[in-house]
């Protein structure tokens, strides 16, 4: 669109601005060169081809929404046979449906708007940003006006296909949201960890039980409950008790995604001077060592920046930080609950262990039941 203020008004003698019209042949527009007519423009068999080309993009985007489908239920993750060039069958064919279908809508919709909407140039004259109601009315003209351009009443085909690829769309997003958690998922599985009373700490990869005579002051790691996590051969081992006792039984591949989920945890070693003794927490550490829940109170971020001196530990997504020596009470940030404690013991031999679950839900806020 040209700007020009030189041009012939369009106006109605009052200083009120009309529809701007497309400049014809005959008028001269300082600064815009002759108009060239597409090839659309001017052979009614090429512009039914570009149609029928942009209509294939898009119904070849509600195909590949449909192969996204087809691809989630198809393959599972972690299975050596679902594999294709080396990579996840999984993942791989849902990038790639997923990509190519919404590449196929930017694409279509731009060719639509290069070879089909109108191409003409328009001048109209400059005027002040008042928001009369002649400049509403102009401006709801000039929108229908470009409505009438883009032939979208005019082009079925191309209307119809366009909306059936972006309703085709929203199907693998979905789909995809029975990734967020089962089905079956209730108050109670959000409230409950895989943590009970006598269920060692391990470490969060190599599985090994902690020795409080392992821990410096200042060391922090990560950890899960025994049970969680796979041994030196590979298997998941039943969690045995300080007293010899099965805790639970082994733990199929989906339950144990979920609870290694909920049941993350820090162990922090600091000075014993250093903590805060509440009156309901006084025994809960052994000799300086806290266990804490590794998920943010605020959107359930996993978190592990542990600042030495001051034992604040800093969540990276939104900066909550919770003060590990004062029974994790949020210092700064979003974060609107302090980070559930766990009561910890030691064995004969040092290894630590919880006294039992949380005594309150893990993760965000929201979870909390009454």
């Amino acid at each position: 669109m040209s700007d020009q203020s030189n041009l012939p008004a369009s106006g109605d003698g009052a200083g009120h601005s009309r529809v701007p019209e497309p400049l014809e042949d005959q008028d001269v527009a300082p600064g815009l060169p002759a108009h060239v007519w597409r090839p659309t423009d001017v052979d009614p068999k090429a512009e039914k081809r570009a149609e029928r080309q942009v209509a294939a993009l898009f119904i070849f985007s509600m195909v590949c929404a449909v192969l996204f489908v087809v691809a989630y239920f198809s393959f599972e993750i972690g299975r050596e046979i679902d594999t294709f060039l080396g990579f996840g069958a999984s993942n791989l064919f849902l990038g790639l449906t997923l990509g190519l279908g919404m590449l196929a809508i930017g694409v279509g919709v731009i060719q639509w708007a290069r070879k089909l909407m109108s191409d003409v140039e328009i001048a109209e004259l400059r005027h002040p940003a008042a928001s009369s109601e002649e400049d509403r009315e102009t401006t709801l003209k000039a929108l229908t006006a470009g409505l009438d351009e883009s032939g979208i009443g005019r082009r079925p085909l191309i209307r119809n296909t366009l909306l059936g690829a972006l309703a085709f769309a929203g199907v693998p997003l979905v789909v995809a949201l029975r990734d967020l958690g089962p089905r079956n998922m209730s108050a109670s599985r959000l409230e409950k960890t895989f943590w009970m009373e006598g269920m060692y700490i391990v470490r969060d990869v190599l599985g090994t039980r902690i020795n409080r005579a392992d821990l410096e002051i200042g060391d922090l790691l990560n950890g899960e409950p025994e049970g969680l996590v796979p041994n030196s051969e590979g298997h998941l081992p039943a969690p045995i008790g300080p007293n010899g006792q099965e805790l639970r039984p082994a733990l199929d591949h989906e339950q144990l995604l979920i609870e290694k989920v909920k049941s993350a945890v820090i162990v922090l070693r600091m000075s014993p001077g250093d903590i805060v003794r509440n009156p309901d927490r006084e025994n809960w550490d052994v000799d300086g060592i806290v266990c804490y829940s590794k998920i943010c109170t605020h959107v359930g971020c996993p978190i592990a920046l542990n600042e030495q001196q001051t034992h604040h530990l800093l969540c990276p997504c939104h900066q909550s930080t919770f003060d590990l020596a004062d029974s994790g009470k949020v210092v700064f940030g979003p974060a609107g609950h302090s980070l559930p404690q766990m009561h910890l013991a030691a064995d004969d031999e040092g290894y630590l262990y919880a006294m039992g679950d949380f005594d309150e839900p893990v993760g965000p806020s929201y979870w909390e039941r009454g």
